[in-house]
């Protein structure tokens, strides 16, 4: 079974070069590639920049996502921000893992279970999307506690497994050092997604394990998905194996 997988910091619905909130622009990115399941990361809920909108149902509703998980990793004076995850498949199992380092910025993964049905055929995927710290030492710290969380202590590594988001890593080395070892594999490369105007950082990462193939991976470059955040999204083809 194929599937498509996209990773995007939506940077809450603001254009990186107008400021603007322009939600439709997302809607509308999002929409051109058609994925099935979508990481989510910089999503408001209740906060007077984004018109008080909660963004997961906002994004969910326009584009027809059934199943969708929000957490709220910043608090705000008046709402919040965090991770999300829209998908055509139910989700189960949804929970956090606690990222936060001590006087860093409130970190979190959002963690589920994917089920997925075809035919006479079910699997599970388990996701995990991320918005890691701005430190390389923070980053690092991060990783080791997401590896050693229950849903993947307890989960085999022939599990079909997808850890992605935004890594915040230029260089690429956290998933060598840290991921690599524990059997992922890295998905987008080199490919740059920062920042959306002209590309030159690859911030946002995808790694996978498990009965999983890449058939294909690239970022988006249109002139509207330019303007829509300050990240491009970057669209993964699946398979299942």
């Amino acid at each position: 079974m194929q599937f498509r997988l996209m990773t995007y910091n939506i940077h809450k619905g603001i254009g990186g070069v107008d400021r603007r909130y322009r939600p439709e622009r997302i809607i509308a990115t999002i929409g051109r590639y058609r994925p099935d399941i979508v990481f989510l990361q910089e999503v408001d809920d209740g906060v007077p920049r984004s018109r008080f909108d909660r963004e997961v149902d906002l994004l969910g509703d326009a584009l027809g996502f059934q199943h969708r998980a929000f957490q709220q990793n910043v608090k705000l004076r008046r709402g919040g921000y965090g991770n999300a995850i829209l998908s055509r498949f139910p989700l189960s199992d949804v929970h956090d893992v606690d990222l936060t380092i001590p006087l860093k910025k409130c970190r979190k993964a959002l963690v589920a279970h994917c089920g997925l049905r075809w035919e006479h055929h079910s699997r599970t995927l388990l996701l995990m999307n991320v918005h890691l710290g701005l430190a390389g030492f923070e980053r690092a710290m991060q990783l080791r506690k997401l590896l050693s969380c229950d849903a993947l202590q307890h989960t085999q590594r022939s599990t079909a497994t997808i850890v992605g988001g935004d890594f915040n890593d230029v260089w690429g080395n956290l998933g060598k050092h840290s991921l690599e070892p524990q059997g992922f594999m890295p998905a987008l490369g080199t490919i740059k997604t920062f920042p959306a105007i002209l590309p030159m950082r690859p911030l946002d990462r995808v790694y996978f394990r498990g009965g999983l193939t890449l058939e294909n991976s690239f970022a988006s470059h249109t002139k509207l998905s330019q303007h829509a955040s300050d990240h491009l999204p970057a669209i993964l083809d699946f398979v299942l194996t």
